[in-house]
């Protein structure tokens, strides 16, 4: 296992990414003699959303994962963090989401380019930052790029900004994958098993 690698996994919504994600990091962990730590990004917001956070809860109760709650500035977790670390980052998509419609921000802060591109260097470098403290980071997206252009320019913003994300980590990672229907396809890298 590679130290410092870089693992990037996409699919659909409902596709079987997080559930492969934190196998993938259990073996990981496991060939590496490494510690699993979950980075959650998602905020419960809904009911939806906290019956998903807790099923991926339950599927993570069987393996001895620490969970690091971060919606946001997820740098701020590096000092939590071990060399030994398995860090699945869970997930892009709402990272982004957190980061671009923060709070803090007047309402159309978003559409400012200089912003987007702050913002995108913001989560880049936050994620370089957990990648070179932790033996491997895995990070899980989802594949929203595939539908046709919106007619909504702040959907259309958050497109530009998630393909240039996964454009820059697809190009570092060791490993790409996409999950179609529950099936890991690789995308980059080489089977090792």
């Amino acid at each position: 296992m590679e130290k410092h690698g870089l693992i990037f996994i996409t699919g659909g919504a409902r596709s079987g990414k997080s559930t492969f994600a934190e196998q993938y990091a259990v073996r990981y962990a496991q060939d590496a003699d490494g510690y699993l730590c979950y980075l959650a990004t998602s905020e419960p917001e809904d009911t939806e959303m906290q019956q998903r956070i807790t099923l991926h809860q339950r599927q993570r109760e069987k393996q001895n994962w620490k969970t690091i709650e971060c919606p946001i500035y997820i740098a701020s977790i590096v000092d939590r963090v071990s060399e030994q670390d398995i860090v699945l980052l869970d997930c892009l998509t709402i990272l982004l989401t957190n980061e671009l419609f923060s709070s803090n921000l007047s309402e159309n802060d978003w559409a400012s380019t200089d912003y987007q591109q702050a913002v995108s260097k913001h989560i880049l470098t936050d994620i370089l930052r957990i990648q070179f403290k932790a033996q491997a980071l895995i990070i899980v997206s989802n594949e929203v790029l595939n539908e046709p252009l919106s007619n909504n320019a702040m959907v259309n913003v958050y497109s530009k900004i998630l393909g240039q994300l996964h454009q820059y980590l697809v190009k570092n990672a060791n490993e790409a994958y996409v999950i179609e229907s529950g099936i890991p396809i690789m995308m980059k890298g080489e089977r090792t098993k």
